[in-house]
């Protein structure tokens, strides 16, 4: 879905297309009774980190400019009532937000040290944590007025003060003039560029700007001492166009054995008549290989920082790592997970749009899957709002997702000036997380999924620029298959390129595989496929499959040619997704999927989600057909209306579910939502034909419930 941060504006997403094909029906009788749960990472699969704490209400301590007037007495007594909100509004970690963009600030930073540990050790008094968060590698440098003025529309949130152009070409800090850290544009040879942002882009492979930001980070250490560190932008915004400096072109040459070709070589640039992020001939291999050496560097800084800051949690800003697109950033989420120890989705934005949350289910769920193969790591969505009904879909979508919540409000990104009515993140998001407290206190880090079916994304179709005969690329299919699993209540779960080879975690759960348009295939892959699928493990397969190897080098023979000539009953061939709209009926109404639950009356728009928390059996309600009502008067900087309710388009709210009591047994469920304040409903089971029937009153309740 379409969110605040302009990062998810300017990737453009791809838009959805929906298609399927057949299925037969009796490969669906193995799939467990019992729900998933993350087993222990073994054969390469990423070791847990030692968490000092695990966040569960997460809310943005915004900053401001006055801030630094520290330490003037007005400054302190917002901090003292500020901390003393977040802690009625029973929020356990604080993420510092504001003086975004760091090294803009290069010559205040004793008093914002000092300022930031004053805010610390306040919010310890309510024990609270506080988490650092600020960009690291840009400065601002607008280019001309046109551009400074569309930097004071449009982040003004970041909190702006910036060097003139004239104080710019001596900034520095522990000696390192910014001039000479700065990424080259591969086609004019000038400063790298990031103009969605308006800043230039220090190289993340630049010995000096590395130096010059571990010292950095050893005086936050050392001045403040923060419990974590959330450290964006850990991606290229240049994108295609940078590094052209001596240390990427060695590098390009030492690590991959290619001297960089000239920007008029289009064998390896591709057509560069399109916009930059879908520039590159992913058929040629020095191509593919670039992309990777961009990926090495931004992990290599990543490590940096993981080793300076030791045992307290990193985690970095992530909106999707999915699409090809992000190749052009190196925003790659996969390449340094083992790096981190918290996971992040940027989620929910402040247009018209973000009711549309359906959108971003595969994303969620791909990212808590990258958490929990980090020893059940934290996993946090960051939902932005100006009003309270944005700060209650966002809570609610971080309840039906199963992961903390991170509410921020965000007024200085609507246009030109603060909405006047605008609220506090503190005073949006205290009624929904005190309700929690006192009536549904579920911890998010106890809860076990039932996901009936295992979706395969595979990390190498993406990094190697994989796309069908019709320009249809694996993360899309992926996506598709999301969204008729939620809209059909048929519990998923996203299946990443590590486990894949690994034939013991495949064939830890009996639920299916379902492989759809995975070409680019490692052969440790392969043979743990075919150890599973000669297990009796269950396989659904569209076609190509294993057509290239993981560095996108096509095979001689394709790998499905070998898997099909064994022609085992647990393997069912179907079309795709994206070519074929029936393959999801067919694939119910032929038996081969037999879902823990099915809707039998009442408006589908309600969608569910299954969880176990320590035995008891729970269920998440969630309206996937929400209508925004904007506000009147405020825009966003696209000028496009803000969210300032949200109704239900929902007219049959009286809901009938069959369910399967053997995998999921529970004959006693009551109904609450923060709709319903302090009350419940009750919710009637009966037995039809040997079914149970569960009989659910959603009515007068817009966003969510949980039966508990």
């Amino acid at each position: 879905m379409k969110a605040i941060i302009n990062r998810r504006d300017f990737l453009k997403r791809s838009t959805i297309v929906v298609a399927g094909a057949g299925l037969g029906g009796q490969l669906y009788a193995a799939v467990g009774e019992q729900p998933y749960i993350h087993s222990s990472p073994v054969n390469g699969l990423i070791t847990a980190p030692d968490i000092p704490f695990r966040p569960r209400r997460v809310a943005s301590w915004w900053n401001t400019l006055d801030d630094l007037l520290w330490s003037q007495k007005v400054v302190r007594d917002k901090v003292k009532r500020r901390a003393e909100g977040f802690a009625t509004a029973n929020i356990d970690t604080a993420m510092n937000y504001g003086f975004h963009v760091r090294f803009d600030y290069s010559n205040y930073f004793g008093r914002l040290n000092e300022y930031f540990h004053f805010v610390k050790e306040e919010l310890h008094k309510y024990d609270i944590k506080f988490i650092e968060h600020y960009s690291c590698n840009h400065v601002h440098r607008p280019r001309g007025k046109e551009e400074r003025e569309k930097l004071h529309r449009s982040h003004r949130h970041h909190v702006l003060l910036f060097h003139d152009q004239e104080a710019a070409e001596h900034a520095q800090y522990e000696g390192h003039l910014f001039r000479d850290l700065f990424e080259v544009d591969l086609i004019d040879g000038s400063r790298g560029y990031a103009r969605q942002y308006q800043m230039e882009a220090f190289c993340h492979n630049n010995p000096g700007f590395l130096d010059m930001h571990q010292k950095y980070l050893e005086r936050l250490i050392r001045e403040v001492g923060f419990d974590g560190y959330e450290i964006d932008d850990m991606c290229d915004y240049v994108g295609l166009r940078a590094c052209g400096c001596n240390y990427c072109l060695e590098r390009f040459k030492k690590d991959y054995g290619h001297t960089f070709p000239p920007v008029t070589d289009t064998r390896f640039w591709g057509d560069t008549s399109k916009p930059m992020l879908y520039w590159g001939n992913y058929d040629n291999p020095l191509f593919r290989d670039w992309i990777n050496m961009k990926d090495d560097i931004i992990a290599d800084h990543v490590q940096m920082v993981k080793d300076v800051i030791g045992k307290k949690p990193l985690f970095t800003c992530c909106s999707s790592t999915g699409p090809i697109v992000l190749n052009a950033i190196s925003l790659n989420l996969e390449r340094i997970a083992d790096k981190l120890d918290f996971y992040m989705l940027e989620n929910v934005g402040i247009n018209l749009h973000s009711v549309n949350w359906g959108e971003k289910d595969a994303e969620a769920l791909q990212q808590k899957d990258i958490a929990a193969k980090r020893g059940k790591s934290p996993a946090i969505a960051l939902s932005y709002t100006i009003y309270s009904d944005g700060g209650y879909l966002g809570w609610s979508l971080a309840r039906f997702w199963g992961v903390a919540n991170w509410a921020s409000t965000i007024q200085k990104r609507v246009y030109e000036e603060d909405p006047a009515d605008s609220m506090e993140t503190e005073d949006v998001i205290r009624p929904y997380n005190n309700w929690e407290v006192k009536h549904s206190d579920l911890n998010h880090d106890q809860g076990i999924d039932y996901p009936e079916i295992r979706l395969v994304y595979n990390y190498y179709c993406r990094i190697n620029g994989w796309r069908d005969q019709k320009g249809v690329e694996h993360w899309s299919k992926t996506k598709m298959w999301s969204k008729r699993f939620l809209e059909n209540n048929i519990g998923y779960r996203i299946l990443r390129y590590k486990e894949l080879a690994d034939a013991d975690q495949l064939m830890s759960e009996k639920s299916p595989l379902l492989l759809d348009g995975v070409a680019s295939l490692s052969d440790s892959q392969y043979d743990a496929i075919e150890n599973y699928h000669s297990r009796g493990g269950i396989l659904w397969l569209s076609l190509p499959f294993g057509t290239h190897d993981e560095k996108g080098n096509v095979r001689t023979t394709p790998l499905s040619e070998r898997l099909l000539k064994r022609r085992r009953n647990n393997l069912k061939l179907m079309d795709s997704i994206s070519d074929n709209n029936e393959v999801f009926q067919q694939l119910v109404q032929d038996d081969g999927l037999n879902p823990i639950v099915r809707q039998i009356s009442g408006d589908s728009g309600w969608v569910i989600r299954l969880r176990d928390y320590n035995g008891k059996k729970v269920v998440h309600f969630m309206n996937s057909r929400l209508k925004a009502i904007p506000h009147p008067t405020v825009k966003d900087i696209s000028q496009s209306p803000v969210v300032d309710r949200i109704e239900s388009e929902i007219a049959d709210n009286l809901l009938r579910f069959e369910i399967d009591t053997k995998r999921f047994n529970t004959t006693k469920l009551s109904l609450y939502s923060p709709e319903l304040e302090d009350h419940s409903r009750e919710i009637r089971f009966s037995g039809v034909r040997g079914k149970t029937i569960m009989e659910v009153d959603l009515t007068g309740i817009r966003i969510y419930a949980v039966a508990q």
